[in-house]
């Protein structure tokens, strides 16, 4: 193997062993400072492996990714899924409903964790699948909290499978609406008897004012709870939840995560409501 592919598979696993093998998360000077490696050098690397699913990035942080989970239980403890895991069971318990939790992949969101209770044993979790933004409510949340030039990669499975772009049933129209309202829901599209609303959590990054969508958690359950007031019930303990798990993540972040148990102002949750996606 060339000298030059060996150095580069050498700083991504660098890169993966030191973001795995940390008691909390890191910043990217911390990494790069560990390694001895250049920054920028760092910066390149991790965009890769956040890309690939390896390294999870939250804010101004770097976690382990699901592709490293899925290999190695013992960074479950500092993972995404591993804080999120209360808040989920907590929900699940709340509402009856199913809760997943999904993050963003290249150009779909996948489940990552996913309660579900006993009644709903008939509808498929869904763990592990990548799910187009076009026919679930958690990519639907995700996409609408990113820039509009950053969502141009979730929009192409929709083009491809012919669903429409533009107009008032369209999926630009469903991501302002998502956007706007704070909720993605779903009635009956990926499933009939089926309905989702999933909500996005944020967190604030390097550049003023601007957020990142990291990931979604979403209730599913049977269509006729998901109208009038049992919606309204639904988004109030989403909302809860979603505040809960992104306060967990600003605390897992902060430099003293033992210290506090509360959200801090540097949070924000955001995520969105249509009549579209699922799960």
């Amino acid at each position: 193997m060339p000298a030059s592919a060996t150095s580069a598979v050498d700083k991504a696993l660098d890169l993966i062993e030191t973001v795995a093998g940390s008691d909390r998360p890191l910043r990217l000077t911390e990494i790069a400072e560990r390694l001895g490696m250049h920054r920028a050098t760092a910066y390149r690397v991790l965009q890769d492996l956040v890309r690939r699913g390896w390294v999870l990035r939250l804010g101004d942080h770097y976690l382990p990714g699901t592709a490293i989970l899925r290999l190695s239980g013992a960074a479950a403890v500092n993972s995404l899924t591993g804080v999120a895991r209360p808040v989920l069971e907590a929900l699940a318990a709340e509402t009856g409903m199913m809760v997943n939790l999904q993050v963003p992949a290249e150009d779909r969101a996948r489940v990552v964790d996913v309660v579900r209770p006993d009644r709903l044993a008939m509808i498929s979790d869904l763990r592990d699948e990548l799910l187009p933004v076009h026919r679930f409510a958690g990519p639907l949340a995700l996409v609408a909290a990113l820039d509009p030039e950053a969502r141009a990669p979730y929009l192409r499975p929709a083009m491809a499978e012919g669903h429409p772009l533009t107009g008032p049933d369209g999926l630009l129209a469903d991501l302002d609406r998502t956007a706007r309202t704070g909720f993605a829901v779903q009635r009956g599209r990926n499933q009939q008897l089926i309905a989702s609303v999933s909500r996005a959590v944020t967190t604030t990054g390097s550049t003023a004012g601007s957020t990142a969508p990291v990931c979604a958690l979403t209730l599913v359950g049977p269509v006729a709870e998901f109208d009038g007031e049992g919606l309204t019930t639904l988004e109030d303990h989403l909302r809860a939840a979603v505040d809960r798990l992104g306060g967990a993540l600003t605390e897992l972040t902060s430099p003293h995560p033992a210290a506090s148990h509360h959200p801090t102002a540097s949070h924000h949750s955001t995520a969105h409501h249509s009549t579209r996606g699922q799960a």
